[in-house]
Order: structure tokens, then C-alpha cells, then sequence
């Protein structure tokens, strides 16, 4: 079996959430962080990181001056280098299973957290994560690496991913 897992897909198919289900019982053995939407009136004002072990920081936000920037959103590289990272790297000293949600275009703009991701994926651990669906030479290139497992998640094989997940984390 491979030793990282990368989801990919359309955005709203439900793939942090199968993360989320995936990693439910694993209490410690499980370190890393997600990425969830920062709604405001029912729009998308930005992302916040939040770390299994609960500490949370803006990545991106529409209000965020930065010289880094995504569509409409400004991206905090020393949020997500000061939270994201370091949830990585004691992830991948103290736990069993490294979760990576996500590796995106807005995680990109930080050298340091590709570097990371990097490091990660060729330690021997176990990674769960989310990579962008499209074309990106970074991407497609980890994306290609041997110990890779790439899934894509639809809005109708969640079920499918999640035991195969749940199988997966248990061998």
C-alpha cells in the first residue's frame, strides 16, 4: 500500500470532510491541519487553518493586504507558516498519521510550506491530504511521486473513498 494519500476533485465534493470522517477516532495519532471557509452574510470572506490540536489562524482573506494574492484573496504566508507549518512538523515527529488539507494554490505562495509538504511526503509516514485539481508543474509533480495514492472525490463515490480511507489507516 501507498504511504500518502492525496484527494483531489472539484471544489464542495466533500473532500476535507471525508478527511474529517476518516480521522475521527484517531485522537493523537493524528496531527496536521485543514483549511475551512470564513463566511460573512452568506459570502466567502476567506480560509482559516485549523490544526488537530485545535489552534486556528486567517490564511486568506478579502480585508488581507499582502503581496501574495489568490483571486480576490490576500494570503497570510506567516499564518500559515506559523500555524501550518509547525502543526506539520510535530505531526510528523509525534504522529502516526500526517494530515495535509490542502495543498493549494494559496499554501504555494510559501516556499517554506512546499518544502515542508516535501520533507513530509518522502519520510516514510502516513499522509492524508488534499491536493488542487488543476494543472500545476509543483502539483502534478507530487502528484506523480510512486508513494502516492491519487483519489479523485465526486459528489458520488464519498462512501467508496471513505472506506477505502478507513482501510487504508488501518493496515
Amino acid at each position: 500500500m501507498k504511504q500518502v494519500y492525496l484527494l483531489t476533485g472539484k471544489p464542495g465534493t466533500g473532500k476535507t470532510s471525508l478527511i474529517k470522517e476518516a480521522i475521527a477516532g484517531m485522537k493523537d495519532k493524528a496531527g496536521g491541519f485543514y483549511t475551512e471557509e470564513i463566511r460573512s452574510g452568506g459570502k466567502r470572506e476567506g480560509f482559516r487553518i485549523v490544526t488537530l490540536d485545535g489552534q486556528q489562524a486567517i490564511l486568506a482573506g478579502t480585508n488581507i493586504p499582502s503581496r501574495y494574492r489568490v483571486s480576490k484573496y490576500g494570503v497570510d504566508i506567516d499564518s500559515l507558516e506559523r500555524v501550518g507549518i509547525t502543526a506539520l512538523d510535530r505531526a510528523a515527529r509525534d504522529c502516526r498519521l500526517v494530515v495535509i488539507d490542502e495543498i493549494g494554490k494559496m499554501e504555494l505562495c510559501s516556499t517554506n510550506f512546499r518544502e515542508a509538504v516535501l520533507q513530509i511526503i518522502n519520510g516514510g509516514k502516513k499522509v492524508l491530504g488534499t491536493i488542487m485539481s488543476s494543472p500545476n508543474p509543483w502539483t502534478d509533480a507530487i502528484k506523480g511521486q510512486p508513494q502516492v495514492r491519487l483519489i479523485e472525490v465526486t459528489r458520488t463515490n464519498h462512501q467508496q473513498v471513505l472506506t477505502e480511507l478507513s482501510l487504508w489507516l488501518m493496515s
